[in-house]
């Protein structure tokens, strides 16, 4: 499922964006946020999202589309705001009914449901990208590295074999395992 993102709205919503500031501030928030959500989103929807950001504060000579660990990060160069780049991308959106726009602002949002596609708050979408990132955490804690697998006893003496251990096996007063 397509995402597109209102850069700048998402960044607030996070509170990265408090972290930048000074010289070079912004970009520090925005490479923040595009970190973040490399790791947070689902990996099957990295390649299907774009992020648009206000081209105002775009770094010097960067093309108006860069790739950021799989994510379309668009500046809205040419543009009054990342608010018509997103909306022509709306307007130019093939499925839009699959697509989820997730931006704070209404003409924004307004746009999307026009076209039938689902517009989310950024900070709904935040919150629930913070719950899928976690239950997927969760998920990967309870599985096991690699799945248990009952040993036959034939195996096991073949292991035995080649690393020589027959002699400790013998010794064991456990019966389970007998060598030939």
């Amino acid at each position: 499922m397509p995402i597109l993102i209102d850069g700048y709205n998402l960044l607030h919503a996070t509170g990265i964006a408090g972290h930048g500031s000074g010289p070079g501030g912004l970009e520090r928030s925005r490479l923040a946020l595009l970190n973040f959500l490399a790791h947070s989103l689902d990996p099957a929807d990295v390649p299907h999202t774009t992020v648009v950001f206000d081209a105002h504060d775009a770094p010097a000579g960067l093309p108006k589309t860069v790739q950021h660990r799989g994510i379309t990060v668009r500046f809205a160069i040419g543009y009054e705001t990342a608010d018509a780049l997103i909306e022509e991308l709306i307007r130019a959106a093939s499925a839009p009914r699959r697509l989820v726009v997730v931006s704070g602002d209404r003409e924004v949002q307004r746009a999307a449901t026009r076209r039938r596609a689902k517009a989310v708050d950024s900070e709904a979408w935040f919150m629930e990208l913070l719950r899928a990132r976690q239950h997927r955490r969760d998920a990967e804690a309870e599985t096991p590295a690699r799945p248990a697998v009952p040993l036959l006893q034939e195996d096991v003496e073949y292991w035995v074999r080649q690393f020589g251990g027959e002699s400790l096996l013998r010794e064991c007063d456990d019966n389970e395992f007998r060598l030939p």
